[in-house]
């Protein structure tokens, strides 16, 4: 099995104030059924009020990200036997959301 990472960065999701409550509860209810079938792992938004930070191997802390980091928007981790049910579901989260999804192939790494 391997994990893939669907995403979207946050300005995707142009929503109006009513549409939100909606698009919301269609998007728990995919993460619900991913949870059903056994193949969720992780997911969730990235707290956009709270500024980035790098810490470097020695404890230091500095607000200098990354050059083109922009991790923001939403996420969902789900382990799947092929790139092909990875497809369909960045498919029922990109309707749920009403925007896009990336879809990312973890490595293999044996001690997770």
């Amino acid at each position: 099995m391997t994990k893939y990472l669907i995403s979207f960065p946050s300005e995707a999701m142009a929503l109006t104030r009513e549409e939100f409550p909606i698009v919301a509860a269609e998007a728990r209810a995919v993460i619900e059924e991913a949870k059903f079938a056994g193949v969720y792992v992780f997911g969730g938004g990235i707290n956009e009020q709270v500024e980035p930070v790098r810490v470097a191997a020695g404890g230091t802390v500095s607000p200098d990200i990354y050059p083109g980091s922009r991790l923001k928007g939403g996420f969902t981790v789900l382990e799947l036997a092929t790139r092909e049910e990875a497809i369909v579901w960045a498919g029922k989260i990109a309707a749920a959301c009403r925007c896009a999804q990336e879809l990312r192939e973890f490595m293999y790494d044996p001690a997770s």
